[in-house]
C-alpha cells in the first residue's frame, strides 16, 4: 500500500496535519508494515506530479500495488486518515480508479 499526503510547505493546515499523518504512519505500519507513506510538497515534486493538478490541501493518493484507489482531499483530522487507509487496505479487490495520470504518477511515486 502506497499512501502520500501532496502539501504545500506555505499551507498553515498542512504544517498541522504533518503530525497527525507521521501518528497514523506509525499506527497503520505496526499492522501492514510493508505500507509506504510519503509526505510530498507540490511545489517541489511539480515535475514528479505533472500532470496532477492538486487545488486542496491536503489531498491523499492510496494505491495498492500500481492502482490508485482513492485521490482527493481529506479533512485534516487524524481518524478520518486511520480509517479511510484501514478501509482501502481491506479492500483488496476493491475497484482501481482508472485515470490514466494517477497510474503514472504512482508508478513515479513507487520509486523514491
Amino acid at each position: 500500500m502506497l499512501v502520500v499526503c501532496l502539501c504545500a510547505e506555505w499551507c498553515h493546515v498542512c504544517g498541522d496535519y504533518r503530525s497527525s499523518f507521521a501518528q497514523v504512519k506509525a499506527a497503520i505500519q505496526a499492522d501492514h508494515p510493508q505500507a509506504q507513506f510519503l509526505w510530498l510538497d507540490v511545489e517541489d515534486e511539480a515535475d514528479l506530479l505533472h500532470p496532477l493538478d492538486v487545488d486542496d490541501f491536503p489531498t491523499l493518493l492510496i494505491a495498492l500495488g500500481d492502482a490508485p484507489r482513492f485521490f482527493g482531499p481529506l479533512t485534516p483530522q487524524p481518524q478520518t486518515l486511520e480509517r479511510l487507509v484501514r478501509s482501502m487496505a481491506g479492500e483488496a479487490l476493491g475497484k482501481a480508479l482508472s485515470d490514466p495520470v494517477l497510474h503514472a504518477a504512482v508508478a513515479r511515486m513507487r520509486r523514491l
